[in-house]
């Protein structure tokens, strides 16, 4: 089986409520106002943040963005965006699970939103990073999930079929996306859930 991990919330923790309260927490003073402050400043993964993973716009011109849009102070902006890596550390049981996997006999690859500089320091600083065939980051492809095209990028890519391929993410519309393309897919939850699932489906 070709296994696609998705990597923010799956591989590499991502908790940016928790991550705001740390970083900023003048704004970010209690869960209400970090939950606010997170939607206005990522606004879902999409508008300025989903053209930084896509790969149109660089981090200077975001943080002037999201500055301008938000009222945030530049400085603040700035912080959040050059912390992101260093807060995207990686899910222990997950990458023990991409081992198990792969000594299995499984194929593995990675499809990820991810800008250009995080991306660069993922590839960088993480050895398990081998124990996949290939991946495509979004921002390198200029497409993101859930367009159908970056599934198709994906496809090409590996030089793999959507049938015999299973697709990881913790997002649900990600999750169906993939199935209307055809691949296999399941949304994640937490490793162990994960885990089960994998061995219901006979793959550990």
């Amino acid at each position: 089986m070709n296994v696609v991990f998705d990597f923010g919330g799956v591989l590499f923790e991502w908790q940016p409520r928790k991550f705001m309260q740390r970083l900023l927490p003048e704004l970010a003073r209690d869960e209400a106002s970090a939950h606010t402050l997170v939607l206005h400043f990522f606004q879902g993964y999409g508008g300025d943040w989903g053209e930084f993973d896509r790969g149109t716009v660089d981090a200077p011109e975001l943080a002037l963005r999201i500055a301008r849009r938000t009222g945030m102070a530049i400085a603040d902006v700035q912080r959040v965006v050059a912390g992101v890596p260093a807060e995207l550390q990686p899910v222990l049981p997950t990458v023990a699970l991409v081992q198990r996997l792969r000594e299995r006999g499984h194929r593995l690859f990675y499809l990820s939103n991810m800008p250009a500089p995080y991306a660069d320091h993922l590839e960088s600083t993480h050895a398990f990073m081998a124990a996949f065939e290939a991946g495509v980051f979004s921002s390198r492809v200029h497409h993101i999930k859930p367009e159908p095209a970056i599934f198709a990028h994906a496809l090409t890519a590996f030089g793999i079929e959507a049938s015999d391929t299973l697709f990881i993410d913790d997002v649900a519309g990600n999750v169906e996306a993939a199935r209307a393309c055809g691949w296999q897919a399941m949304q994640f939850h937490d490793p162990a859930q994960c885990s089960a699932e994998l061995a219901q489906r006979g793959l550990l």
